[in-house]
């Protein structure tokens, strides 16, 4: 099944910088081969449900290697079932109403 996620990991105990951070993430979810979009409190994150959260997992990971004692993260996700929608696809929709 297709989702999308909004993601906001942070890592605690590590300053007030987190772009290192985030960019790592980011690193992860390219290799992994997600398509994403990179708003100010993190990306958005289009796939296959298996692959996205096994990215997040990685995610984690390299947080963690970073030397973050902690992370909170909240995840918004949504599916569909009806029909394919892309990221893109809903800005567009949005747009178009403005």
């Amino acid at each position: 099944m297709n989702v999308m996620i909004d993601l906001c990991i942070v890592p605690l105990g590590v300053g007030v910088s987190l772009s290192p951070y985030v960019a790592a993430c980011e690193m992860v979810l390219a290799e992994a081969g997600l398509k994403t979009s990179l708003h100010a409190y993190g990306p958005n994150i289009e796939g296959e449900r298996d692959d996205v959260f096994a990215a997040v997992k990685r995610c984690h990971a390299t947080v963690h290697a970073m030397g973050a004692p902690r992370i909170t993260t909240t995840i918004k996700l949504g599916t569909r079932t009806d029909r394919a929608q892309s990221m893109e696809d809903k800005v567009r929709s949005v747009q178009e109403k403005l």
